[in-house]
């Protein structure tokens, strides 16, 4: 007895129509998010307790900047609950990034092809990695060099008892700016994997990335010298890293003969 044709086991596939495969798809999609959503709470659940630990471990770069006597303060009267609340959340969520992304890779991975999934995998490793690194670097270096500037150009006369709200908002927005900007070598090799732009030209237009770049970090940084500087200089030297990542997984061409 014959082996039954491949080609007409594929053609009987497709004639079962789409609907089936899409309803799969869509019960595993439902499946990842709810695993995603679930670790995310179990992690914010836990972290609830110690909210107010969290939040003085986040307020030491401006309490270490501060006199003796300076202290934090509550515009809102249920500020000193939700603020704590929320900072639990975005811990939570800061955590979370690897099970999260582990989830969508869990549900793409299955449709890519074997070379994809080797280039997929060490890129999203360093994503993550270099956004833990940005907010590293914002945390320990950044934010005390921000705040020790701001506090020596304070008059005297003035009281520096920032919000506990608007002390929060500043601080996650230095995170996402410094964890979005270290993705920068990350964002150069797709490019190149892409064939939008080549390491060649990469490297040619680099003077034109660093004028980009000391923009950027003028427009998404408070407005002082430091936080630009300790922004951009960083931001070249990824810059710097991305081209030389993206050398390495670009096709070298053969050289010609003679």
């Amino acid at each position: 007895m014959s082996d039954a044709d491949p080609r007409a086991a594929s053609s009987a596939e497709d004639e079962a129509g789409p609907e089936p495969r899409l309803l799969d798809h869509l019960i595993e999609l439902r499946a990842r998010l709810l695993r995603a959503v679930v670790g995310l709470m179990i992690v914010f659940l836990a972290l609830m307790p110690f909210a107010s630990e969290i939040f003085s471990l986040l307020a030491g770069p401006l309490l270490g900047k501060l006199p003796e006597s300076g202290k934090l303060i509550a515009a809102d009267p249920a500020g000193g609950f939700f603020v704590p609340v929320k900072l639990a959340f975005f811990t939570a969520l800061f955590l979370t990034v690897p099970w999260l992304l582990y989830q969508a890779w869990a549900f793409v991975a299955p449709g890519l092809y074997k070379r994809e999934k080797r280039l997929a995998l060490p890129l999203l490793a360093s994503a993550v990695t270099l956004f833990y690194a940005g907010c590293a670097f914002a945390y320990f270096l950044v934010l005390p060099a921000v705040f020790g500037f701001l506090v020596r150009f304070t008059p005297s006369v003035v009281a520096m008892t920032p919000d506990i709200g608007k002390y929060l908002d500043f601080v996650l927005v230095i995170f996402l700016a410094f964890g979005a900007s270290f993705e920068l070598p990350v964002a150069l090799v797709i490019l190149v994997l892409l064939g939008w732009v080549t390491p060649k030209q990469l490297k040619e237009g680099r003077g034109y990335a660093v004028v980009g770049i000391f923009i950027i970090a003028a427009v998404i940084t408070p407005p002082d010298v430091v936080s630009q500087l300790m922004l951009a200089i960083p931001m070249c030297v990824l810059y710097e890293l991305g081209i030389v990542a993206a050398g390495w997984v670009t096709p070298r061409e053969p050289e010609a003969a003679g």
